[in-house]
């Protein structure tokens, strides 16, 4: 039950929820990025299959074992996405047909768009565009909603039901705390034949097409993630179109939140509020245990 006390937190809670909700989905329009922001640049043409980026990653991030071994290449005979069905990671590696029946393998995970609409679309700013690079996740204030797995024009973000309240949205973070402690994301790490590079955004961009430039007869003359859905923090080059390796089409060059700018404008604030109102009742009646946020229970002032 919610007592007085919590009713007021509840209050609190939405008048601020509301404006911060409608400030993250408005107020990303003009986001231009830190200049210095790292990212990833993924060379599908260099890519074996070994998946040792897929065990480095569920290593990282102490996520569970696949029900397979990493080595096990009948999972090669589908089309996987990051955490969906039995497949508890972050990132998976596809296998598709290339020139003359070579295969050719694509490493899936998140976009890290420069202009992200998961991020534009949580209306408690669970998600947020960090200036390092990365799009990351805040637990304590996600309710749950999922607006940004919907959002996703990439369709990454995941949501794990198994623990519908303890809700958490499952994606790639490109190893934010470990680009913060200077290290190099595990995935880029771990791979044996650099098909994986990280570094900064700019400087990726400029070795990809020198790489495609000096090798037209190898590469298709194009940086995906360069400007689709407004500029993504991770990079494609290719020998294969990349329709033919199931990357999304037409998505055009615009950020989603740029599309939805005009329409958003017109939005009710209710739209806004009801999430927050939910944040907010979520928040009240998760309350942290005595010590952790410095308030004492009803109990604990009884009894002194």
């Amino acid at each position: 039950m919610i007592n007085r006390r919590d009713l007021l937190k509840v209050g609190g809670s939405i008048a601020a929820l509301s404006v911060l909700g409608s400030q993250n989905v408005l107020g990303s329009e003009d986001f231009e990025g830190n200049p210095d922001r790292v990212g990833m640049l993924t060379d599908i043409n260099r890519c074996i299959g070994c998946r040792r980026c897929e065990a480095a990653c569920n290593k990282a991030n102490n996520l569970p074992a696949p029900k397979t071994s990493f080595e096990d290449t009948s999972v090669f005979e589908e089309q996987r996405r990051p955490y969906v069905a039995d497949n508890g990671s972050y990132t998976v590696v596809n296998r598709f047909e290339g020139k003359d029946g070579v295969p050719v393998y694509r490493k899936v995970q998140c976009m890290h768009c420069d202009e992200p609409a998961c991020v534009s679309a949580c209306p408690v700013a669970a998600l947020t565009k960090s200036k390092e690079g990365p799009v990351v996740w805040n637990e304590k204030l996600c309710i749950g909603c999922r607006y940004c797995i919907t959002a996703c024009p990439f369709y990454v973000p995941a949501f794990e039901y198994s623990s519908a309240f303890e809700p958490k949205i499952q994606k790639c973070f490109m190893c934010n705390k470990r680009i913060k402690d200077g290290l190099v994301p595990a995935c880029a790490e771990a791979c044996p034949v650099e098909a994986i590079t990280f570094g900064k955004r700019s400087d990726l961009i400029k070795m990809a097409k020198l790489r495609t430039w000096d090798n037209p007869d190898k590469y298709i003359d194009h940086v995906y993630g360069e400007t689709e859905a407004g500029g993504t923090g991770w990079l494609y080059i290719s020998g294969v179109p990349f329709s033919e390796l199931g990357f999304p089409e037409n998505i055009g060059t615009t950020s989603y939140p740029k599309l939805t700018k005009d329409f958003l404008s017109m939005v009710n604030l209710t739209l806004v509020s009801w999430p927050a109102l939910l944040g907010g009742f979520y928040m009240a009646t998760h309350k942290k245990p005595h010590g952790e946020d410095g308030e004492k229970t009803t109990e604990e002032i009884k009894h002194e």
